[in-house]
């Protein structure tokens, strides 16, 4: 019986669903940058800062949040415990400094070393970030859209968990809400980092797979739904303490239920035999089959000649007659070797489809199409996010927190449906993943209309549509990216491509919304205008004496700003629409066989 005991604990703590549950909680409280729009007001207050001055605080963060580069070569050197303690120390560092300086218990620091201390901060999300989905899209590479949909989707919804935390410990000033996000993560992230790693049997095929993400995806719905509901409640009904930690605690409850699909799988369900289980091929069997190449030397050469040689419509017919050409024209190639008529060229690179590394990537015209779509679009969304607290307050709302908590919540339900249906996209049709983030895009064009215009009710309408879209991309980019460029070095192609965001920040928030914005309060406060402090430059900013606060009232403080931003999510789904193009034969090799 102890023997039995034994086993089905062992099983319990090597479960993969054990480590994607673990993953979840550790994101629920990873993407601590979304709260910097409930933050930023009481560091501009307490330190005298204008709104260029703080969106220069809000690049740095973005930056902190992007630059992943060694996050993603420590993972490769540490165990993946090792890299989330570092990333653990790194927030509890900056944004404790943060929270002395604001409170008056540290010396007041020059901005450009404030900027320093919100990255270091906020650089620890990369940590977070890259072991979760690192571990999570080995354990389960035949499900790459759920997974990084729903982890991603996690990390965008920690921004109304933790400022429900917020409300329900009821701190006696705004400044609170710093330190909260400076102690928090680390202390789960401390609790949670041995969990998360790849374990054994992750090529494993289980019809419960199927139940098991049909339950996380309720839960995500359940979660989402009930988070808006005492939201909105919250604002607009006095609602009293006592009923607040009422609300705390099933909030907590509900982040806890997805760990009954492991106890479940381990405890309840009878364990099959291994060689009933692993059903899926080997990655470089399966490669072979599809591709239509073989890894080995000897054959490589001539398997290379053949995707130079075939005809492109080859890769739309259905598998069987596919691999019969394919098959037919490696004959020929192989004839005329040996005769000597043709001269065999070595591969200078891989397809796509296989295993790059992130040099290899560079110099594909694919890796660019995602990385400059994803900059105009998640970075003109990163924008209204980050400027959301002076936005909604030069429109007339009080309440900032509100449309912090919701624009977490349509987040956290982008990156779910963006998963899900992208997923739908390349099973069910072969078709192309980006298609998904096209349509995307086009949302958020309509989006920054809203914000644009003002309208009664806009800032509800942006806030969905804002936050729908820009989840949504970092459904489908990770997916996508892993898709076209392999799972080896996956770590590394994803923090590359998170740097679009910082770089769309830099160009939307740090230059232009802050430049408009300074510029429209300098006219309504002095009818003339801009005076010569106002600048556009991000980098001015850094070192410049804090100002008197200026502030704008009306839609015309972000009108221009969100047009602009309109235009440029155009320009992206274009760019999208043509990587769908470019990577159709690509889809249809990968995924082409589910429907044949």
């Amino acid at each position: 019986m102890m023997g039995r005991l034994k086993e089905r604990l062992v099983s319990f703590v090597n479960n993969r669903w054990l480590v994607f549950v673990a993953a979840m909680w550790i994101q629920s409280c990873a993407g601590i940058g979304y709260v910097f729009g409930s933050i930023s007001p009481v560091i501009k207050s307490s330190l005298n800062y204008n709104q260029r001055q703080l969106s220069s605080l809000g690049v740095a963060k973005d930056l902190g949040d992007s630059v992943g580069f060694l996050a993603g070569s420590l993972s490769e050197i540490l165990p993946l415990w090792g890299a989330l303690l570092v990333g653990a120390l790194q927030n509890l560092v900056g944004y404790g400094w943060v929270w002395l300086i604001v409170t008056g218990r540290a010396p007041v620091l020059p901005l450009w070393a404030m900027c320093i201390l919100i990255f270091v901060g906020n650089n620890g999300e990369t940590y977070f970030n890259t072991a979760a989905l690192v571990s999570c899209v080995q354990n389960f590479p035949k499900s790459r859209g759920p997974v990084v949909g729903i982890l991603k989707g996690f990390a965008g919804l920690s921004g109304a968990i933790l400022t429900q935390i917020y409300t329900m410990i009821n701190f006696p000033d705004q400044a609170s809400l710093i330190f909260m996000v400076a102690v928090g993560p680390a202390m789960v992230v401390i609790a949670l980092m041995f969990m998360i790693r790849p374990v054994g049997g992750h090529r494993q095929v289980r019809q419960s797979d199927g139940l098991s993400f049909t339950f996380i995806y309720s839960v995500c719905l359940l979660l989402a739904a009930y988070l808006m509901g005492i939201m909105l409640l919250e604002d607009l009904v006095d609602v009293s303490h006592v009923l607040i930690v009422i609300f705390t605690v099933i909030l907590f409850f509900l982040l806890v239920i997805p760990i009954i699909i492991p106890i479940i799988l381990s405890f309840w369900e009878e364990p099959r035999h291994p060689a009933e289980e692993v059903l899926l091929p080997k990655p470089q069997e399966q490669e072979a089959g599809e591709a239509g190449y073989s890894r080995q030397d000897s054959q490589e050469v001539i398997f290379s000649e053949v995707e130079d040689e075939k005809p492109k419509e080859v890769d739309l017919l259905p598998r069987s007659e596919r691999h019969k050409r394919i098959a037919q024209l490696q004959a020929k190639l192989f004839q005329a070797a040996a005769e000597g008529a043709v001269r065999v060229k070595r591969r200078r690179g891989p397809h796509r489809g296989e295993d790059f590394t992130l040099m290899q990537a560079l110099i594909k015209a694919d890796f660019w199409l995602i990385f400059f779509s994803l900059l105009l679009g998640s970075g003109s969304g990163l924008t209204v996010i980050d400027n959301l607290g002076q936005l909604s307050e030069s429109l007339g709302y009080d309440n900032t927190h509100i449309f912090v908590s919701m624009i977490s919540i349509w987040n956290f339900l982008g990156r779910v449906g963006g998963g899900y249906f992208s997923e739908i996209v390349v099973r069910d049709y072969a078709y192309p993943r980006p298609i998904a983030m096209a349509v995307a895009q086009v949302v958020m064009s309509v989006g920054h209309v809203f914000f644009a215009m003002g309208w009664p009710g806009a800032m509800y309408i942006g806030t969905l549509l804002i936050g729908l879209g820009y989840g949504a991309h970092w459904a489908i980019v990770p997916a996508a990216a892993s898709e076209l460029f392999g799972l080896k070095k996956f770590g590394a192609l994803y923090n590359f491509l998170t740097l679009a965001n910082p770089a769309g920040s830099l160009v939307f928030s740090g230059v232009i919304a802050s430049g408009i914005y300074d510029s429209e309060a300098a006219k309504q406060a002095q009818g003339h205008p801009i005076p010569p402090q106002i600048s556009f430059s991000f980098f001015s900013g850094l070192f410049a004496a804090a100002d008197e606060p200026l502030k704008c009232v009306g839609s015309v403080c972000y009108f221009l700003t969100c047009m602009i931003m309109s235009g440029f999510c155009i320009v992206a789904a274009v760019l999208s629409i043509i990587l769908v193009h470019r990577t159709k034969s690509v889809y249809a090799n990968l995924y082409g066989k589910s429907r044949t």
